[in-house]
């Protein structure tokens, strides 16, 4: 039994590119409540966070850039291949993310909670788990996924994935182990087998259907087997300068969600997003030309922010193609306003503007919640 009565949770690791948030990413699909400790710990040595100024009085200013921040980049460096400055920052990093992890779950609604750490088993937050996951990936896949995604170079990659223990370590220790190295439907069919078997209180959430302003318009949280709708409406609206095929959404389904807009069961609209560190980023909207697009917008945001605020979201962050960003009114009556990143003033939403943004788009905020949950973390 976890440590918080009523909740079942799951505790996912894996080896670097393994594809662990993948995995979170579709037990979030199936209904669970995700947190990403690795990104907790970022939140605690942003500037003003209670990690901040330990971590300088410990390694330096040095390891801070030109806003005073620190840079993580430069942290990394110093760490890695050093045990005993590795063990000193986690000495002040760790208790503070759990403390962000026990508020988060208490919080949440949801009844099934996956928490993923790259350190699980190496922490006491293993022993708080219902359940042991990992996500294991022949070392040929993980390093062509550190040279693609990452752009590390090969002996770079190597280094990155021989530094930590062997998987066969982490594997022996599950509850559940899934093989990340073939297709995103293979991985999804070995969560959903797994999600079905641990316990009943996983059971697979109903998917939302929301009908507001008494219209025939409804939002339907996407699964999936919705993937060939959702590529073939993509290529459809965006006139087929945007041609998608239904292995590419699959793809997508391990990191975002999809709220899809129906009109008489026709699928009609769509928007692509995620929430990652407690801020919504919405990456693509569309909506059919036939629509009043007030109407249409109104009635995706509603569900957007509805389920955002669930997800206990901070801030909800739009990143608009030109012909949308033009709309300004539109997405005043919403509540969102035009912003540069270094106008939001939280670092963790600036750090989603960062790692999120496409280019060729503009960036409208709005800010879901005052009472930020992990003040000041």
């Amino acid at each position: 039994m976890s440590k918080w009565p009523g909740k079942y949770v799951i505790g996912l690791t894996g080896n670097i590119a393994t594809g662990k948030s993948v995995v979170r990413k579709m037990l979030e699909h199936l209904g669970a409540y995700g947190i990403d400790a690795d990104a907790l710990s970022h939140r605690v040595i942003a500037k003003g966070a209670p990690g901040y100024q330990p971590v300088i009085d410990t390694f330096g200013r040095w390891v801070l850039n030109g806003d005073s921040e620190i840079d993580r980049q430069k942290l990394g460096r110093l760490v890695f291949g050093e045990p005993e400055a590795l063990k000193r920052l986690e000495e002040i990093i760790h208790p503070y993310v759990d403390q962000a992890i026990d508020m988060l779950v208490q919080r949440a609604r949801q009844r099934t909670i996956v928490i993923e750490a790259i350190k699980l088993f190496e922490s006491k937050l293993a022993g708080t788990c219902d359940s042991l996951w990992v996500s294991v990936a022949p070392e040929n896949i993980q390093r062509t996924r550190l040279m693609s995604k990452r752009a590390m170079s090969e002996a770079e990659a190597l280094a990155r994935i021989r530094m930590q223990s062997p998987q066969e370590e982490k594997a022996v220790k599950a509850n559940v182990v899934i093989q990340n190295a073939g297709s995103f439907e293979d991985t999804w069919k070995q969560v959903q087998t797994a999600w079905k078997s641990i316990s009943p209180i996983t059971e697979t959430a109903p998917v939302p259907v929301q009908k507001p302003f008494k219209s025939n318009l409804v939002v339907q949280r996407g699964r999936p087997n919705d993937s060939q709708d959702i590529a073939e409406l993509i290529t459809r609206l965006s006139n087929g300068t945007n041609v998608k095929t239904t292995e590419e959404i699959m793809a997508a389904f391990g990191e975002k969600a999809f709220l899809l807009l129906k009109e008489e069961k026709k699928l009609v609209g769509l928007v692509a997003w995620q929430v990652e560190n407690l801020v919504a980023r919405t990456t693509d909207i569309y909506v059919d030309a036939e629509l009043p697009l007030t109407h249409a917008l109104k009635t995706l945001f509603t569900e957007v922010e509805r389920a955002s605020r669930d997800l206990q979201c901070e801030a909800s962050l739009l990143f608009l193609p030109p012909a949308l960003a033009v709309q300004a009114d539109i997405w005043k009556e919403l509540g969102y306003e035009s912003r540069t990143s270094q106008s939001l003033g939280i670092q963790a939403w600036q750090d989603a503007v960062e790692e999120s943004m496409p280019d060729n788009t503009t960036l409208f905020f709005k800010q879901l919640r005052i009472d930020r949950v992990l003040r000041p973390i």
